[in-house]
């Protein structure tokens, strides 16, 4: 391969990253599955895929089963310090094209993109909508040979929506995220571990006791507080929508709005999706030393520059660990820059539940590649079929059985005329 065709911060680390590869492989029974059966069937034979992915181990085995199955793939990271080099190199050694280096600025992450869609893509895989905002907004000659895409995050899925809306998509998304299998678990299980990793890898600070404000209760926002209530600490939520905010208060959360949440929080963690969520009326409320971080996918949910206008100084005290030291006196520890803490500070999702995510993926571009043509321009959803089945391996790979409904039973549930 010649070098132009990736761009990584050393390539000598491949070795490193193919063995931290097949340590994930060894986790992502369901997705090497799927591969084995694309290795045979090649139903992505010609197919050019340009994926805008947080470039890990588990993303690698993605890409390499869209391989085994035929696919030209270029891949790009869809955020500045989500990528792990090592990845990133193994992947270019083997010759895929790879364009990601960690903590790249906002002027390389775009030309990174652009590098990646010289593939001339026909399927797009991204996670937070960049490449799709990038081919409509900058390259639409590319969409007359675009099939269609993917989305994997909540924030994504919210940006084509609103495309979609005012008529402005170009091309049929799937939404992943929206996948049962991915949702309830990915963004529950996954990010709920993942952000306390990364919490705890960059401060080393005790959970037990101290109080943790969670802000949004969808599925990332439960996971987060479910895993830190488990840690011993008191959880507050902080939620607009009523039903989600009472469903927090029936699962023992104190909920609050966020004016009442900043005087008390000792750790504050951000997974809705939305901008300037924490403000800076919310940072003056803080107490000395609170920790400020983000889980949702872009940087926007804190509004540092309004914290950065009333602090005094600005001092990155240990890796990953900004010191905002305020006018008044306190300090506000901000973690990842303000980006995902989860893959800034730690190694993102497991493996185990990246294994149906990516399941999800791998079988998505499968049926867009196979169905684009009676694909209008909007969002859908995943086919319940391919949903259905990623349980379906994902229990078998658990040696988990299935209760069988008997013939009675079958009758019983399909008739109004059985009574009790």
């Amino acid at each position: 391969m010649k070098e132009k065709d990736y761009a990584v911060k050393d390539i000598k680390l491949a070795k490193q990253g193919q063995e931290r590869i097949e340590w994930a492989r060894r986790h992502m029974p369901v997705l090497g599955k799927i591969k084995e059966e694309f290795e045979k069937a090649k139903p992505l034979k010609g197919v050019n895929v340009i994926a805008c992915l947080h470039v890990t181990v588990e993303t690698a085995n993605l890409i390499e089963a869209l391989i085994a199955g035929g696919a030209n793939v270029a891949l790009t990271a869809s955020n500045p310090l989500s990528t792990q080099d090592d990845v990133a190199a193994a992947l270019a050694k083997k010759g895929v094209k790879v364009y990601a280096i960690r903590g790249e600025d906002e002027k390389q992450y775009y030309e990174n993109i652009e590098s990646a869609l010289k593939i001339k893509p026909n399927i797009t895989l991204d996670d937070g909508a960049d490449v799709i905002a990038t081919v409509h907004s900058k390259h639409k000659e590319y969409l007359k040979s675009i099939y269609g895409g993917c989305e994997e995050t909540t924030t994504g899925v919210i940006r084509l929506r609103a495309m979609a809306k005012d008529k402005a998509l170009k091309y049929p998304v799937v939404a992943v995220n929206d996948a049962e299998t991915k949702m309830m678990f990915d963004n529950r299980y996954g990010t709920g571990q993942s952000t306390l990793h990364g919490i705890i890898n960059a401060t080393n600070v005790l959970l037990a006791g101290k109080t943790v404000v969670v802000v949004g209760y969808g599925w990332c926002g439960r996971g987060c507080a479910s895993r830190a209530k488990g840690m011993g600490s008191n959880v507050v939520v902080v939620e607009i929508n009523a039903r989600k905010a009472l469903e927090a208060a029936m699962d023992g959360f104190q909920v609050m709005d966020m004016k009442e949440a900043a005087k008390v929080g000792d750790i504050f963690i951000t997974v809705t999706g939305d901008i300037a969520v924490i403000r800076g009326e919310h940072f003056k409320l803080m107490k000395d030393q609170a920790i400020v971080c983000n889980s949702g996918h872009f940087n926007v949910e804190l509004a540092l520059d309004e914290l950065k206008k009333m602090s005094k100084s600005v001092t990155t005290v240990k890796a990953d660990v900004d010191e905002y030291l305020l006018k008044g006196g306190n300090r506000i520890y901000v973690l990842g820059e303000g980006r995902l803490v989860n893959l800034a500070c730690a190694f993102g999702h497991p493996p185990e539940v990246m294994d149906m995510s990516f399941a999800n993926q791998a079988l998505c571009v499968k049926y867009i590649a196979e169905n684009h043509k009676k694909l209008k321009n909007d969002v859908y959803k995943v086919p319940e079929e391919i949903d259905t089945r990623v349980a379906e391996m994902k229990l078998e790979s658990m040696g988990i059985k299935l209760e069988k409904l008997t013939k009675e039973q079958e009758k019983y549930l399909s008739s109004w005329s059985m009574g009790t």
